[in-house]
């Protein structure tokens, strides 16, 4: 039976800080990279990360930091990868040791600039890890709630069935549930589709339509993931299922999605820039909207939806041009 061994948390972010608190539990050693020496220093210092979920405290003398990666993937067995998707490569430019023979989960819902692959195709092309050997982590799980412990529903998608459910029986508890799943390439597309579309909601939040507008917004996005997915990786799957359909709902509706926010501020009339700078957090779905436009130019889903947000985020054009063609689409 497979034993996901010493656990490693690569990033130092809000996601990665509520995925440390649920696997730490009461007394589980962790790894932790963060590539910021004062921030570890600090975190050491008052028990909890400095910059993200301040609330949530650890047991410091069950966590060993690092920020140098070597020596975590060096000493770790599964290795969490939380890293916003843009910094993916830096990171690991960085790494002189294998990772073929590691248990790679990656929680990153983002795709890797310029090679415009899913981050697990990433790991298995570019550094030659078995797909056996690559999960995902998925569902609708802002990490304030799960910092608050309010009950959250993950998906563990992993081609070996048995590494899935090893992994999440690690992450269950009285607030977290889970499932597992093989469509690893399917939960990796949808998390970062639903990113684009949560800032397609934002934008006609900041523009005032109304919650019946979003309705019909969000029933489009649905029916537009589940096109591309079936293009892309067509297997049976349930596009209902919370992995997509839940983290499709959250992100677009909830205030702690930094995406939706982000389109908010677009919709008001922000630039980019200036939108990107008040927030002072990173919107994935800025990044996965180019990268998923690029992807499509080979694939020709047809995908509404997408081009409006690319139109108004990289072509300059007005969003309430853009959307009042896209209204004019929608039935």
């Amino acid at each position: 039976m497979f034993n996901c061994g010493k656990i490693a948390i690569i990033g130092g972010g809000s996601w990665a800080t509520a995925i440390a608190k649920i696997v730490v539990g009461d007394t589980r050693h962790i790894g932790w990279y963060m590539r910021r020496d004062d921030r570890i220093e600090d975190f050491r210092r008052l028990g909890h990360n400095p910059a993200y979920l301040q609330s949530v405290r650890f047991n410091i003398d069950e966590i060993f930091f690092s920020s140098d990666i070597n020596k975590i993937v060096q000493n770790y067995d599964t290795l969490v990868f939380v890293t916003p998707s843009p910094y993916v490569k830096n990171h690991l430019k960085k790494l002189k040791c294998r990772l073929r023979d590691k248990f790679v989960v990656t929680a990153i819902k983002g795709i890797v600039p310029d090679e415009n692959l899913v981050v697990s195709e990433y790991f298995h092309q570019v550094y030659d890890v078995p797909y056996d050997n690559l999960a995902c982590l998925g569902g609708p799980s802002h990490a304030e709630e799960v910092a608050l412990e309010r009950l959250s529903y993950l998906t563990v998608g992993c081609g070996d069935r048995e590494k899935a459910q090893a992994f999440a029986d690690i992450l269950t508890s009285n607030f977290i549930k889970t499932k597992t799943s093989s469509d690893v390439i399917g939960i990796e597309y949808s998390s970062v589709l639903k990113n684009v579309y949560a800032i397609a909601a934002g934008i006609c939040s900041g523009l005032k339509f109304g919650d019946n507008f979003q309705a019909v917004l969000m029933s489009n996005a649905v029916q537009e993931m589940s096109r591309f997915l079936q293009a892309v990786y067509p297997i049976e799957r349930n596009v209902y299922d919370s992995v997509y359909l839940g983290d499709l709902l959250v992100t677009g509706y909830s205030n702690f999605s930094r995406n939706r926010t982000f389109g908010t501020m677009i919709g008001k009339g922000y630039s980019v820039k200036s939108a990107q700078i008040e927030m002072e957090m990173i919107a994935e779905g800025y990044f996965g909207t180019k990268c998923m436009k690029e992807i499509n130019r080979h694939m020709h889903v047809n995908m509404p939806i997408l081009d409006a947000v690319y139109n108004i985020l990289y072509e300059r054009i007005s969003p309430q041009i853009e959307i009042k063609l896209l209204t004019d689409s929608f039935r």
